[in-house]
């Protein structure tokens, strides 16, 4: 259901007969995520227009015009992702990791380093390379796992370059600092590592490392030991949580059911912090109430259950690890935010896919979903050619086996030769 549309009859087979032709679409998916940058416009919209009016001199639609145009940018980098075979990417990706790895240490000196611009040209603005950089370790990973099937899982040929790769690109971050896409950019990694058939004893090892990493960067950073600090008296009582999430929560319990309505929203203009980014999901609760709250989630949960069923279908392992990977960002992303919010996690600079303002998480999203729809398309045009032949066999990332390993080709050939 969803992978395609049919449209008119234009064409026939070799025996005249009419032939439907097919978009190659998954609808739900684009339906879910166009309502979804739909909807957060309106909301960027009234969340930060009482903002920029009365304290700035930028005029009440400085941020929704800037939000227009990286929207729609998103969604014409999507369409033209979607057109060509994902597979062409991987001749560009190691130049691509490369120039964000750039980016990220530029970011990193800026305002260090003499001649250097100041970090907040970047990160106070649409520019932030950390972002994509989350996008790129899905792919990056997707293409060198598919390249060595057979070898990932070894120690020295596999761990500890994949774990080589992984650290550079969070210690990158991490050095901006920037605490919540560095622990975004580790916990892909981990999971990449995961639904490509990770050994198992090796996952806990690497799982164990990160965490000892962690606890190091909590002794040594001080706005990581705040944090935990908040969310730990936070959980014992709600009284003494973060700031924001005192005032999500305060949002949150104003909207009630129903929500007081679009642009009704008090706290957003009463000590909210940043309601068009991080907390735009507390003025969601409050203005749409609970029943719009439940919609945004409802729509992310079809998302991935798209993204999942888009991998579940594809033969191709690259295209597995890719749409697998993606979907697990994107969901991962909105969840975080979520959880922030609710006070269920501590608070982490996530944002909300589709809907905070920001042209860096607008288009790395939308560049992901483009990829998604591109493995779609390539396996509907692969099956429909086949005329007849399915591809919908269920061909789990992880093998049921109780191995925890990739199953290699010649495996595969030797067991259809017997």
């Amino acid at each position: 259901m969803g992978e395609s549309t049919y449209v008119r009859p234009l064409r026939t087979d070799r025996s005249g007969q009419p032939h439907p032709l097919k978009l190659h679409m998954d609808v739900p998916l684009v339906l879910a995520v166009v309502t979804l940058v739909l909807f957060g416009l309106l909301m960027v919209y009234s969340a930060s227009w009482d903002y920029f009016l009365t304290y700035t001199d930028l005029g009440e639609d400085y941020i929704i015009s800037r939000q227009v145009l990286w929207a729609l940018l998103g969604l014409v980098i999507a369409f033209a992702i979607s057109r060509v075979d994902y597979r062409r990417y991987t001749k560009l990706v190691v130049v691509a990791m490369l120039l964000t790895l750039g980016l990220l240490a530029f970011v990193a000196m800026a305002g260090r380093v003499p001649g250097l611009p100041s970090r907040s040209v970047f990160t106070s603005g649409s520019g932030q390379p950390s972002e994509f950089a989350k996008l790129m370790i899905v792919i990056y990973l997707s293409v060198w796992i598919n390249a060595r099937k057979d070898t990932f899982n070894n120690l020295s040929l596999g761990m500890v370059p994949l774990t080589a790769i992984i650290g550079i690109t969070a210690g990158l971050i991490l050095i901006q600092p920037d605490f919540s896409a560095a622990f975004t950019v580790v916990i892909l990694g981990g999971v990449m590592f995961f639904l490509a058939g990770g050994d198992l004893r090796k996952i806990f090892i690497i799982l164990l490392g990160t965490a000892a990493f962690g606890s190091l960067v909590v002794l040594v950073v001080q706005y990581a030991q705040n944090r935990l600090l908040q969310f730990w008296k936070g959980l014992l009582s709600p009284l003494e949580a973060n700031y924001q999430v005192l005032r999500s929560i305060e949002a949150v319990a104003r909207g009630g059911v129903f929500g007081v309505g679009i642009g009704n929203s008090v706290t957003k203009a009463n000590g909210l912090p940043v309601p068009w980014t991080d907390s735009i999901y507390a003025v969601i609760v409050e203005e749409t109430g609970l029943v719009g709250g439940l919609i945004v989630l409802g729509l992310f949960l079809l998302i991935a259950w798209r993204g999942f069923r888009i991998a579940q279908r594809t033969p191709d392992f690259l295209g597995k690890l890719l749409a697998s990977g993606i979907t697990f960002w994107i969901t991962f992303e909105a969840l975080v935010n979520i959880g922030v919010i609710l006070n269920l996690i501590p608070v982490l600079g996530n944002p909300l896919p589709f809907i905070s303002a920001g042209g860096s998480s607008m288009l790395a999203t939308m560049t992901g979903v483009g990829i998604l729809l591109s493995i779609n398309r390539q396996t509907s045009l692969k099956n429909f050619s086949s005329e007849g032949r399915s591809f919908s066999a269920v061909i789990n990332l992880r093998r049921g086996d109780g191995r925890g390993r990739v199953p290699r080709a010649s495996r595969r050939r030797g067991a259809r030769a017997r």
